[in-house]
C-alpha cells in the first residue's frame, strides 16, 4: 500500500470514527478533546497498519472500502451507469454475454442492456445517434468509418481471428484446401468486412485475380453475413464468407471449409471485432468506460476458467447448439480477448489502404488504449494470476 492510500485511510479514520478502527465509540460526552484526539490518532494508526498488512478481520471484512483501495475509490465512480451495448449474431462478442450473466457489469456499478444488430453500419449509426454507448464492430468497417470522418474511438478488443469461407461439398471433398479451389466460383461476401479483406489478401498472395472467368474468383457482395450465408441456398452461389458461428453451422449442413483465417500465415493475430464508442463520450466519461473494461477483463478471466458455464452464457444470446459454441470458442479458431491490440489493427489499416478500401488517415486520435490499460492495472493491483498476467504481457507487446 503506497503512502497516498495510507494518508487517505488516516483522514477517513479521523473524520469517521464509526468506521475502521473506531470500535469503542460509546464514550460519554464528558470526555475531553484531548482524549478524543488520542482515540482518533490510535484509530488512524490502526487503519494504516490494517491497510498495510491486509488483515482479513480488519474493517469488518470490508478492508478495500475502508482503506480506499476499492475500484471506485481508486478509479472514481462511473459518470454514467446505464449503458446500451450493441452486438452482432456472433459468438465473437461473448465478453459482453459473460459479463452480463456472471454479474460483472453490476459488480462495477453498471446497468447494461444488450441489443443484437444485423450489420456494422447499424451499429455505428446507433453510436452516433446515442442509442448505443458501445458496440462490437468489425475492425475493417471500424477503420473505414474512421477514414470517412466518423467521430468514434476504439477502446478495446473482442475477438482475434474467427473467420473463413465455406464452399458447397460438390466443389471440395475435404476441408481447408485453400483459396485455389475458389477459382471459377461465385463467392458471397460482405463488402467492408474483415472477411472480405482477408480473402483479398490471400487471393493476392496466391496470384489469383478477382473477376469472372475460370481462373478468377467472382465476389458477390451482400449487406450482412447472415445474407451472405443464406445466399448459399442460391444455385448461382458456390461459396460464402463465414464468421463464428456460421462456420460450424455450415459444416453441420454439409459444406466444406475453404480456410480458417487462424490457420493462414498471412492472417495471424488478425484483429476482428473492436469495442467502439463515441469519442466525446469516452473523453467525458472515463470512469464509466474504465469500469466497463474491468467487467470485460473479468469476463475474459471467467472464459478461461469455466468453459461449461461460458458456453451456457453464450447460448442465451446466440441460440445454436452448445457443441457449435464450444467449437467456435474453444476449438482454436479464435480468441475472445478485451485487449485493444493496437499494433495488429494498425497493420490491418495499412493493408486495407493498400487494397484500396480507403485512403490513408491518422488513427492515433481515435485509438484509446489508456482506458484498457488503467482497467487492467487496477485489477492486477487487486489480484493477479497467470491469466491476468498474460493479458498484461500481451498488452505490452501489442500496445
Amino acid at each position: 500500500m503506497n503512502n497516498k492510500y495510507k494518508v487517505i485511510a488516516a483522514i477517513a479514520a479521523l473524520s469517521l470514527l464509526t468506521g475502521c478502527g473506531a470500535f469503542n465509540n460509546n464514550s460519554s460526552s464528558s470526555e475531553t478533546t484531548t482524549e478524543a484526539k488520542t482515540e482518533a490518532t490510535t484509530a488512524a494508526e490502526e487503519t494504516k497498519d490494517c491497510c498495510k498488512d491486509k488483515e482479513e478481520d480488519c474493517c469488518k471484512d470490508n478492508i478495500a472500502d475502508c482503506c480506499g483501495d476499492s475500484a471506485e475509490a481508486t478509479l472514481g465512480k462511473p459518470e454514467k451507469t446505464d449503458l446500451n451495448i450493441g452486438y452482432l449474431n456472433s459468438t465473437a462478442h461473448l465478453l459482453a454475454f459473460v459479463a452480463q450473466e456472471e454479474g460483472y457489469f453490476k459488480e462495477e456499478g453498471l446497468k447494461v442492456t444488450l441489443t443484437q444488430f444485423s450489420s456494422a453500419a447499424e451499429l455505428v449509426n446507433g453510436i452516433e445517434s446515442d442509442k448505443l454507448d458501445v458496440a462490437f464492430i468489425g475492425s475493417v468497417p471500424t477503420l473505414t468509418f474512421l477514414s470517412q470522418g466518423h467521430d468514434i474511438s476504439v477502446i478495446g478488443g473482442a475477438m482475434t481471428n474467427g473467420h473463413g469461407y465455406v464452399i458447397k461439398s460438390e466443389f471440395a471433398d475435404k476441408d481447408e484446401q485453400g483459396v485455389e479451389i475458389l477459382k471459377g466460383r461465385n463467392v458471397a461476401s460482405v463488402k467492408n468486412s474483415v472477411q472480405d479483406a482477408e480473402l483479398q489478401i490471400l487471393l493476392k498472395d496466391a496470384g489469383i485475380e478477382i473477376g469472372e472467368g475460370k481462373d478468377k474468383v467472382n465476389i458477390v457482395y451482400f449487406d450482412s453475413q447472415k445474407d451472405a450465408y443464406a445466399a448459399l441456398l442460391n444455385k448461382n452461389i458456390d461459396a460464402a464468407s463465414a464468421y463464428s458461428p456460421y462456420t460450424s453451422l455450415a459444416k453441420s449442413q454439409g459444406y466444406k471449409v475453404v480456410y480458417y483465417c487462424a490457420h493462414e500465415k498471412a492472417l495471424e493475430n488478425q484483429p476482428c471485432c473492436r469495442q467502439v464508442a463515441k469519442t466525446a463520450a469516452v473523453n467525458s466519461n472515463p470512469n464509466t468506460f474504465t469500469a466497463l473494461e474491468r467487467a470485460f477483463i473479468k469476463a475474459y478471466h471467467f472464459t478461461q476458467t469455466d468453459h461449461k458455464k461460458t458456453i451456457k452464457d453464450v447460448k442465451k444470446y446466440i441460440d445454436i447448439e452448445e457443441d457449435f459454441i464450444d467449437t467456435e470458442v474453444y476449438g482454436g479458431f479464435s480468441v475472445s480477448s478485451p485487449d485493444p491490440d493496437k499494433q495488429g489493427t494498425l497493420t490491418l489499416k495499412d493493408t486495407i489502404v493498400e487494397l484500396g478500401y480507403t485512403e490513408d488517415f491518422d488513427i492515433e486520435p481515435h485509438y484509446n488504449t489508456d482506458i484498457y490499460k488503467k482497467a487492467l492495472e487496477s485489477i492486477l493491483a487487486e489480484n493477479t494470476d497467470d491469466i491476468y498476467t498474460s493479458l498484461k504481457e500481451h498488452f505490452d507487446d501489442y500496445e
